[in-house]
């Protein structure tokens, strides 16, 4: 009888302690949040100072903010001042880009280098709105984003071959993470949106310019 009790008592053992490694295993697992890395947080004032755009074309401007895996392979937090008629595909195609781990250096209003085009360039930072050669540039009127510039440089066509890369510099290599090329998916969503990409530009490759 002494031996059944002890028997009966292991058996009970045994089997309490395999249902508690059983629920052990079944237990969810926490997820953990990766931290998001914040590159710029102006307000829209801040975003503006110092623009020479007039009020007509500041009225047109809206401030957001964007996420994005950057090349330290970490997410980021950005801020793109553009035109309010190109936020909504700005959005999409940055979360676009954050489903499919395209890697961006930063995105940061050109406010931040003084609204000099050649430093934001040569600092691979992508923004939009930036009032220059008003003649012609889309950026003047918030209407363009430049992506990745010194990953993607200028470079000129036949007959410009004497011109140097812009940003002075930047060379053009598509085994880097975060160039473009025709057959890229990131090209193929902007031109789905409607976005003109400036490899198409007569006198250059503007591979890191998408407009509307």
């Amino acid at each position: 009888m002494f031996k059944y009790c002890i028997f009966s008592l292991l058996l009970l053992f045994t089997l309490s302690s395999c249902n508690n490694s059983k629920r052990e295993k079944n237990q969810p697992v926490k997820k953990v949040n990766q931290k998001i890395i914040i590159d710029c947080n102006y307000s829209f004032k801040e975003a503006i100072a110092g623009s020479m755009a007039p009020k007509s074309v500041i009225k047109e401007l809206e401030l957001i903010t964007v996420l994005y895996y950057s090349i330290d392979g970490k997410i980021h937090s950005g801020q793109l001042l553009l035109n309010k008629k190109i936020a909504k595909d700005a959005k999409y195609i940055f979360n676009f880009m954050l489903k499919v781990h395209f890697p961006i250096a930063k995105v940061i209003p050109v406010v931040k280098y003084n609204w000099n085009d050649n430093l934001s360039m040569l600092d691979n930072n992508s923004y939009s709105f930036c009032y220059r050669n008003i003649g012609y540039s889309k950026h003047a009127y918030g209407m363009a984003l430049d992506i990745n510039p010194y990953f993607n440089p200028v470079r000129w066509k036949e007959g410009y071959k004497n011109r140097q890369n812009v940003p002075k510099g930047a060379t053009y290599n598509t085994s880097v993470n975060g160039t473009f090329y025709p057959t890229h998916i990131v090209v193929k969503e902007f031109r789905k949106l409607g976005f003109r990409w400036g490899h198409t530009f007569t006198r250059n490759f503007d591979d890191h310019h998408f407009e509307k």
